[in-house]
């Protein structure tokens, strides 16, 4: 048994990861912390784990959290620089689903964040965590660092063009729609149902900070730094992510549908569909699935590549999961194996 421990466990990927950290059968929640909550119940702030757990939320003690085989960092950036270090001298693993470690460039996460990085010693050995690219590597890793939800959707769209060089990598464009879950639970206008409902917006077109990520995934795919057009947008529905990706094909001839099948063959959490298909956000709701539909509309040169996940599971917790069975030898998809839910 994986004795687990998670902090900041009171935002929307806190609780999703509990959710399914309570359901699986070879983990143990054992230390949940909060500074605002500490004291309180899990389930009195979150209801629907009523009956799972008698876990209360303390303050972080790294003494506590030292106890535990892995803990989980679900917090605002910043937050798992002034953790890890002491953590990992007790021997206790770290998967951190912030953006503390996914930029290997210590000055482009300052400038993307605001903040002067806390722990740059750490950026060489943590692993970015997409199984997909990174499987080799993920269950030796100390420190794990999960990949955000429109990079998870992005780079698995672009993998397989890129890296059979199929396309012009300084041609690449990535119109993605997020549900509003993804903007987390701090009270902000934006959030509200009056501002979010009925409505859709593009944000962050002059530069998003999960670009430089895609950029440098992508670079290792394209074997060179592509340029990527990435227009991030919000729709009124509560999970769930829809990127639809654009390349110029370098040879039209390919069949897309075949390399796509084969590049996903053997990945358990992603589903390429059959020709013709259209994914939806629907399909995966509450599940750690990207389900990718690949098109090459009237035959000409561009690649149209729609690709679908929850940004709260594939996009956040359930990756996480997925890192946390690798790195401590169970079966990938442990835990992770839920239909999704209809309607």
């Amino acid at each position: 048994m994986v004795r687990v421990g998670v902090v900041g466990a009171t935002g929307y990927t806190g609780v999703e990861l509990l959710r399914l950290l309570l359901a699986h059968p070879e983990a143990e929640p054992a230390v949940v912390t909060s500074r605002g909550n500490a004291g309180e119940r899990l389930d009195a702030l979150f209801p629907n784990l009523r009956g799972q757990c008698d876990l209360v939320f303390q303050e972080p003690d790294p003494a506590a959290l030292g106890e535990c085989d892995v803990v989980f960092f679900a917090t605002p950036h910043g937050v798992a620089h002034a953790m890890a270090a002491e953590l990992l001298k007790r021997g206790t693993r770290v998967i951190d689903l912030s953006a503390d470690f996914r930029i290997k460039d210590a000055q482009v996460w300052e400038h993307w964040y605001n903040q002067p990085h806390g722990a740059p010693e750490l950026l060489g050995e943590a692993v970015y965590g997409l199984p997909e690219l990174n499987r080799a590597q993920i269950p030796e890793a100390r420190l794990v660092a999960v990949p955000g939800c429109y990079p998870t959707a992005v780079t698995l769209g672009f993998l397989p063009l890129l890296e059979q060089q199929l396309v012009d990598p300084l041609r690449l464009v990535a119109d993605a729609k997020s549900g509003v879950s993804g903007a987390g639970r701090k009270a902000q206008v934006g959030s509200l149902l009056c501002e979010a409902s009925e409505n859709f917006k593009a944000y962050g077109v002059a530069g998003h900070r999960h670009l430089p990520e895609i950029l440098q995934t992508l670079s290792l795919a394209a074997r060179s730094v592509p340029q990527l057009t990435f227009v991030p947008h919000l729709v009124p529905m509560i999970r769930g992510i829809l990127a639809t990706l654009y390349a110029t094909l370098a040879h039209v001839e390919v069949d897309l549908q075949s390399v796509y099948e084969q590049r996903y063959r053997d990945e358990p959490c992603v589903d390429v569909l059959p020709a013709g298909s259209q994914p939806e956000t629907r399909s995966v709701r509450g599940t750690n699935l990207c389900r990718l539909a690949v098109h090459r509309p009237g035959g000409a040169d561009t690649a149209v590549v729609v690709s679908v996940i929850d940004n709260l599971v594939k996009g956040a917790s359930g990756q996480a999961i997925q890192n946390m069975n690798l790195m401590f030898g169970l079966p990938e998809t442990r835990g992770l194996e839920a239909i999704a839910v209809l309607p």
